[in-house]
């Protein structure tokens, strides 16, 4: 008899949907019971964690990208005994920084003066790894994603991110196993951000995929799909 299927949540990032977990979603399949939850419109990271925890199984293994790895740990602060192993992908944990607002604003701006397509034009070859800028699908990948986003939406996306809570203090508090992974060449969530947040979780294990920037499990699927594999055995 094969070994019973885990409850995963995988939890997309900014102006990201589900299609960003499409490889993990069919590679993990076999081994997972797998929601990817739908977090358009909301103003709060908090309010995002509320939504995740209605929507899911009572036990879960928990897995965040990006901004959604913010809002795992917030999954966690709320829940902590319905989580039964965390992972974050490009994720950070530093606070909001002197001047952040104002350095968010003209893509707002953007957005509702171009429209969110010309926002990801704009924005997504700054951190997709520069190896994949040429590639036609995957660029459309990631702005097709991001026009799935209204600009009040994003505009919403934004407020949550620059009114988020401070996690660093409930990472000494994580005891289930845990994965801290992401793209070595990732401009916003760099090695040494990583390496920080593994060595504050008791017994993280840090996986850097060389070759990725911020989206490794699009543009290194097999290699982050493995990596989860192990988590979810470990």
């Amino acid at each position: 008899m094969g070994k019973e299927k885990q409850n995963l949540v995988l939890v997309p990032g900014s102006l990201c949907d589900e299609r960003v977990w499409q490889n993990q979603a069919r590679d993990l399949a076999d081994i997972a019971d797998i929601t990817i939850p739908h977090l358009h419109g909301h103003d709060s990271l908090v309010t995002m964690a509320q939504a995740i925890l209605r929507e899911s199984p009572e036990k879960f293994a928990l897995c965040g990208f990006s901004m959604g790895g913010r809002v795992a740990l917030e999954v966690f602060r709320l829940a902590p005994e319905r989580v039964t192993r965390l992972a974050l992908l490009d994720a950070s944990v530093h606070p909001i920084g002197e001047g952040e607002a104002a350095r968010r604003q003209p893509q707002i701006d953007m957005a509702f003066n171009e429209g969110v397509s010309a926002l990801a034009k704009w924005w997504n070859p700054k951190i997709a790894h520069p190896s994949m800028h040429d590639d036609a699908d995957y660029m459309g990948l990631l702005e097709s994603m991001a026009c799935t986003f209204t600009p009040d939406d994003y505009k919403k996306e934004v407020s949550a991110l620059l009114n988020r809570p401070d996690p660093r203090d409930l990472l000494g508090d994580i005891k289930v196993p845990t994965l801290i992974l992401a793209g070595q060449d990732d401009p916003l969530s760099n090695p040494e951000r990583n390496r920080s947040m593994a060595e504050a979780i008791a017994g993280a294990k840090l996986t850097l995929i060389e070759g990725a920037g911020h989206f490794p499990m699009l543009e290194k699927p097999g290699e982050v799909s493995a990596a989860l594999r192990a988590w979810l055995a470990a």
